[in-house]
């Protein structure tokens, strides 16, 4: 019984903190598409939209597949171990991603910049 508890509150937690990190990302990053794609917004709102699928399509197959890896626990603090493990590696992988995209959007918009013979905006 303990083992399908803690298997339940593995994929509720990581199910609500990927959604939640997917449309966090994706209403911020909005606007840093837009200007990348040079104030194209419906290019922006579809790269967007595509990011978010590729989003949770990677970070659900990484939750599924490591829901059977691992220990089964037998008792409570196995439990807790169990998940605190399986939710770290999960958040590791959403900010793996998250920086990622980053990287990939900014080297994106920089090439999109340069041809506008734009500077991109540096912090």
């Amino acid at each position: 019984m303990i083992i399908t508890v803690t298997y339940v509150i593995y994929l509720l937690i990581s199910l609500i903190v990927t959604v939640w990190v997917a449309r966090t990302l994706s209403t911020n990053g909005y606007l840093f598409l837009v200007d990348g794609f040079n104030g194209d917004e419906a290019l922006a709102r579809s790269v967007n939209h595509l990011l978010v699928v590729g989003f949770y399509l990677i970070n659900m197959g990484y939750v599924s597949l490591a829901l059977r890896f691992g220990v089964k626990p037998t008792n409570l603090s196995e439990a807790i171990e169990v998940l605190s493990t399986k939710i770290g590696l999960v958040l590791l992988v959403l900010g793996v991603m998250h920086f990622f995209n980053m990287k990939v959007i900014n080297t994106f918009r920089e090439r999109l910049m340069r041809r506008a013979n734009r500077r991109p905006a540096t912090a």
